[in-house]
């Protein structure tokens, strides 16, 4: 029995496509998730309370409902908990519902499952903090392992961003990715140890997988898709304006937001920067002083960020350390092109300087030198925006889905073995 076994305990973009590509080709037995709407259902209807209005970003496909199982409890109440100030409960690690325990309950639960209907499965497609229960049945019952990592390696990422810390102090608060225990790196190396093969979105985070100490299954980079392009995206001339700039992500050093700020900086008299994101603010004094001379939100519904894109003439995403990157593919469906780094999806979605631009990370002097270009440039930014929209119109979602379907497919038939 060649059929999948997925769980995700959100069920985020990638991992929907994932399991809808999967149900289309026929491989898919089941999906496990904390939480899944179905219009109607009892847990869409729970999303009209303000606090679970989140439940209706998990809205999937009737078609799945029937082979859909969640687990509810915990994520509601970790839900309740982060709209209520009850910051002990989701305390990273040791909070009775925060993440990584509702994640480990997603992989207890789940494993179950897997010692009761493994004779119906022939692999289970797993991700990153919620493989270790499940990997232990499914290998008890010789089912393969499949492994999709959306982010990079974790030893790379803490050398990258200590190099970070040192060489930006004021900005070393922000970072982040120093706070897992021994413990739970522990678990991402033993998942990655038992993987029989491994899917990641970019080639970025592949490399980063060779600083892994041993050896590892084959790893197959398949991009995620683009959402709808919008056709009516308007280009305005940029006569007698600033330039409009925007940047969305979490308000952290790992996004390489102090570049953008130094980027722009002493252009203030061409250049209106337009900032979206959540963080530490008042506990970093560089990044509340920035965020001072610039337009910031700090939260904005997904629908209104699209619209926001179109609205602005570059998307300026200089992460150091990125898995892939979704706001680069969200802005250029909008028409939007972006300037991003060598560390996100970049490199395999853009061609540089004609879709986007890619840029060195860690650097503000390449972000300034393209910026400067678009302005003594102008034309560009409708040239290029145009093409970022037509690769965008290229590679739907459906690519994804259907590229990764036949991939684990052909997987599980035994007729693949290149990397």
């Amino acid at each position: 029995m060649n059929k999948l076994l997925v769980a995700h305990p959100t069920g985020n973009a990638n991992t929907r496509g994932a399991i809808e590509g999967f149900h289309k080709r026929g491989i898919l037995h089941s999906f496990h998730t904390c939480v899944a709407c179905f219009e109607g259902d009892w847990q869409y209807r729970l999303a009209a309370i303000s606090p679970l209005r989140e439940f209706r970003r998990r809205l999937f496909d009737k078609s799945l409902q029937s082979i859909t199982h969640t687990y509810p409890f915990k994520e509601l109440m970790r839900m309740v908990a982060s709209k209520t100030g009850m910051d002990n409960w989701i305390k990273h690690e040791d909070g009775r519902f925060c993440v990584d325990r509702i994640y480990q309950d997603l992989d207890k639960k789940v494993a179950r499952f897997v010692d009761r209907y493994h004779k119906e499965l022939g692999a289970v497609y797993l991700y990153e903090d919620c493989a270790t229960d499940i990997v232990k049945s499914a290998k008890r019952y010789g089912l393969k392992f499949i492994y999709d990592l959306p982010i990079g390696y974790w030893r790379v990422m803490r050398r990258l961003l200590e190099e970070e810390r040192k060489n930006n102090p004021d900005w070393a608060m922000t970072l982040g990715g120093f706070n897992d225990s021994d413990v739970k790196l522990a678990r991402k190396d033993e998942e990655l140890k038992n993987a029989d093969r491994i899917y990641v979105a970019s080639t970025f985070t592949k490399e980063t997988l060779k600083d892994y100490p041993g050896q590892l299954a084959p790893i197959k980079v398949i991009p995620y898709g683009f959402p709808p392009i919008n056709k009516s995206r308007p280009y305005i001339p940029l006569d007698g304006r600033k330039l409009k700039i925007l940047f969305v992500g979490g308000l952290s050093q790992r996004k390489g937001i102090s570049y953008l700020f130094d980027a722009v900086r002493g252009m203030e008299d061409k250049i209106e920067l337009t900032v979206v994101g959540q963080g530490n603010i008042d506990g970093c004094k560089a990044l509340k002083d920035a965020l001072s001379h610039v337009n910031y939100i700090p939260s904005m519904p997904h629908d209104e960020i699209l619209k926001l894109m179109a609205k602005n003439d570059v998307f300026v995403f200089p992460s150091l350390f990125e898995g892939f990157g979704l706001v680069v593919t969200e802005a250029m469906s909008q028409g939007t092109p972006v300037i991003t780094t060598d560390r996100t999806c970049g490199p395999d979605i853009i061609n540089n300087g004609v879709d986007g631009w890619i840029v060195e990370a860690g650097k503000s002097e390449p972000i300034r030198e393209t910026l400067v270009s678009l302005l003594e440039n102008p034309s560009e930014l409708l040239s290029v925006g145009k093409a970022a929209m037509e690769t965008a119109a290229k590679r739907p979602w459906s690519c994804y889905e259907e590229e990764l379907a036949n991939s684990v497919n052909k997987y599980l038939n035994g007729e693949l073995s290149e990397s």
